[in-house]
């Protein structure tokens, strides 16, 4: 079975846009579930000119099995946020941590970050696990800081540095 992170193009909207209107996804990304493919085919030639922001691809024995990325890329503090989403058919083979560690190595390693951070949400356990065994760390608590789904969540700020 092949892992493979490669940078998102074009051909992949299809899949990102069903990923991007799931439900159980965006609760985690602390959105709507709502974009049209005309929003998201516009989005997507904003960003390939971003030099803020780096999308991949996450790949599975040559299926699209999700995405990556680091967003809000500051160039002279030299910090950005990772973000995940990985295909409900692909979970449990590990693809989040495999794809989080490709993604980190390419931000310290290729873009030079000294920081890198994501949101988790206190309730969501399974994810902050994996974050603390890859090194993450706690930062701090922000409270009722999105509304999803009803009602207001807490998350948790995590990084880990270079």
């Amino acid at each position: 079975m092949s892992f493979k992170l490669r940078i998102l193009e074009k051909k992949d909207l299809t899949q990102v846009y069903q990923l991007m209107n799931d439900e159980f996804n965006m609760s985690y990304w602390f959105r709507e579930p709502y974009l049209s493919f005309i929003e998201l085919e516009q989005y997507y030639e904003k960003q390939i000119v971003n030099d803020h922001q780096r999308h991949f691809a996450i790949e599975y024995d040559g299926h699209f099995a999700g995405i990556v990325e680091l967003v809000d890329i500051d160039n002279i503090h030299r910090h950005a946020e990772i973000q995940i989403i990985v295909d409900k058919d692909f979970r449990g083979l590990k693809l989040a941590q495999k794809a989080f560690n490709k993604c980190i190595e390419y931000g310290f390693g290729t873009i030079n970050l000294q920081k890198i951070y994501l949101y988790v949400d206190i309730e969501n356990k399974p994810a902050i696990k994996v974050y603390k065994k890859m090194g993450f760390n706690t930062e701090g608590t922000l409270k009722k800081h999105y509304f999803v789904n009803g009602k207001y969540h807490d998350v948790y700020f995590m990084s880990l540095f270079k």
